[in-house]
């Protein structure tokens, strides 16, 4: 394994998260590589310093570390082993971050074929959302090689504030995961608990304060995100789900989070996400 230092980062990837993660990199002083499937966003990047490259493969050459960043695994799968994709550029002893929310069998998966090309592998699931994101506050759960993992910190830190690595290729993954449902859990509690205050005449901001000052406090309420636009609820607890019937877990209280993030989402007139793109 390559023992060189991170000096050359590529974020492929330049949207909403992507896009202040490329500018933290490049302010704190990484030759920092951007590519993305929208000219603007490209564009966008590049006023930051960001210097921009015609396809995922060509980022990948010039990298010690690249960073994915998608949706869904579909997307990682093509911006990593589809045409021009970076893992075929990529040099022995370079390391690609799945900076996404996918399966831990999906991401054990893509590991493996990564070393086979002597390409490290590492999950680095963010928590967060996207003022997170701006702030350079990011939170990593991270998988993979553990030396690798702690030559990568100096610029994970970067643009994220707490990073964890949690074990093996898929660890990262298995974070997010249990973060997901739990983050998702106290949404659905917080939302059907100010439903029950409305029908007794409650003032919600005045029992929020209270919530917040009790045993009741949570992150979701603390910081408003339950009433945000939540477009990856549903695809988050499919993956909690789809992996805890193949670990033969029981999760009923998941599968009961599932439908009431579902309902809603439905009472807002919210089907962006994972209703949009069934399968994701």
């Amino acid at each position: 394994m390559s023992e060189r230092s991170i000096q050359t980062v590529g974020v492929i990837g330049l949207g909403k998260m992507g896009r202040p993660i490329a500018r933290h990199l490049a302010k704190a002083g990484f030759n920092t590589i951007g590519y993305d499937v929208v000219a603007q966003a490209n564009e966008a990047a590049r006023q930051h310093g960001v210097e921009i490259a015609g396809n995922p493969a060509a980022l990948a050459q010039k990298c010690d570390l690249v960073i994915a960043l998608a949706a869904f695994e579909d997307q990682i799968e093509d911006c990593l082993f589809g045409a021009d994709g970076a893992a075929s550029g990529a040099r022995p002893g370079t390391i690609i971050g799945v900076a996404a929310t996918i399966a831990p069998t999906g991401m054990r998966n893509i590991a493996k074929r990564l070393e086979a090309k002597s390409i490290i592998p590492l999950d680095i699931a963010l928590c967060r959302p996207e003022f997170a994101a701006e702030a350079g506050k990011l939170l990593i759960t991270g998988g993979g090689d553990k030396d690798a993992f702690e030559r990568c910190r100096p610029a994970f830190s970067a643009f994220a504030s707490s990073i964890h690595h949690l074990g093996p290729a898929g660890a990262g993954e298995v974070g997010k995961m249990v973060n997901n449902l739990i983050l998702w859990a106290c949404i659905s509690a917080n939302f059907e608990g100010m439903k029950l205050a409305d029908t007794f005449g409650v003032d919600r901001a005045a029992l929020r304060a209270m919530l917040l000052d009790s045993s009741a406090a949570n992150w979701a309420l603390e910081t408003g995100v339950g009433d945000m636009v939540m477009p990856w609820a549903e695809k988050d607890m499919m993956i909690v789900l789809n992996e805890a019937d193949m670990g033969r877990v029981s999760l009923p209280l998941c599968g009961t989070v599932k439908e009431v993030i579902k309902g809603i989402k439905v009472a807002r007139g919210d089907f962006s996400g994972a209703l949009a793109k069934k399968g994701g």
